[in-house]
């Protein structure tokens, strides 16, 4: 069963699986994509650990690595970074040490855990396993607390009421003449909402033709990705070579200043996405970065299978 948690939006990078949590901060961005390929593909808390730290540790100034089955929690934390867990034994606090390698707790019985990596400008919001920019992470997902307001002091003593005076009875009142049934009035027939417009077409080699009014997911073997994806359209292409990922990349109708537009997102894939732009250079998709696409672009995601975009 996929655990849902609640995110902060911040500038640190998080890799949420089914059973593991990793936090990455800003300066460790090349780490991030074969993080999620670990985590996406199932690995366990150790074969992540060893995946984090055989780069070197001197470049990787902090992180934390959460795994969570049934209560029994592992945690490493380095550098900056707090978990709060709530346990059998009452609350634990876990914080991170700059002056060693990372400090490393088992702790059983845990019935919740928040962590935080910095402070947090945005809403919360709920999400499963995906790949997305955090502050702060709890599991499993809690509703915002309502903000009571600060406490001025002692509530005051309340004064005496008066005695009740006595209120004659009222006189009997007839009973009024009974109403007709009104008439039946027919149930308003629904009116269904208009389809989304689409913003793009793309065109793969393979053939296919799809129309961007919603999330589409394309790689080997895709899936649905994040908060509000359960209606994306997923679409296959062939890879011989398992050189593109399975859920490799995502292109979606934008949002705010790209409204109107389709925008490319690569989803954490093993080899990369290479983006060219008409009278723009090449250039290799940052994992989880949104870029915003004009008609005549090419997305290639490798082994030859490539998606241009054209208007609709």
């Amino acid at each position: 069963m996929t655990v849902t948690r609640s995110v902060v939006p911040g500038e640190w990078y998080a890799v949420l699986g089914d059973d593991v949590v990793v936090l990455l901060p800003p300066a460790a961005k090349a780490r991030v994509a074969g993080v999620w390929e670990l985590v996406d593909a199932g690995a366990g808390f150790d074969e992540v650990l060893d995946g984090l730290i055989s780069g070197g540790l001197r470049e990787l100034s902090g992180f934390v690595l959460v795994s969570e089955r049934a209560g029994d929690v592992k945690l490493v934390i380095r550098g900056a970074g707090t978990a709060e867990l709530t346990a059998a034994d009452g609350p634990v606090t876990i914080s991170g040490d700059a002056d060693s390698t990372w400090v490393e707790r088992n702790v059983a019985g845990v019935t919740a855990l928040r962590l935080r990596v910095a402070d947090g400008d945005g809403a919360a919001y709920t999400l499963g396993s995906g790949l997305v920019r955090v502050s702060a992470v709890a599991q499993p997902a809690v509703a915002p607390e309502a903000d009571t307001g600060p406490i001025t002091g002692a509530a005051p003593e309340p004064e005496p009421e008066p005695e009740p005076v006595p209120i004659p009875a009222p006189a009997p009142i007839p009973a009024p003449a009974p109403i007709p049934a009104p008439a039946p009035i027919p149930a308003p027939v629904p009116i269904p909402a208009p389809a989304p417009k689409p913003v793009a077409r793309l065109v793969l080699s393979t053939g296919d033709v799809v129309e961007v009014d919603r999330p589409v997911v394309v790689g080997r073997a895709p899936q649905p990705r994040g908060p509000g994806h359960e209606e994306a359209l997923l679409v296959s292409v062939p890879s011989p070579n398992q050189e593109i990922s399975s859920t490799h990349v995502e292109i979606r109708p934008g949002a705010g200043p790209d409204r109107g537009s389709a925008v490319v997102t690569d989803l954490g894939s093993t080899n990369g996405t290479l983006l060219v732009q008409p009278g723009l250079r090449a250039e290799d998709l940052q994992p989880g970065i949104a870029v915003r696409l004009v008609p005549g672009a090419v997305i290639d995601l490798g082994e030859g299978v490539t998606i241009q975009v054209a208007a609709v």
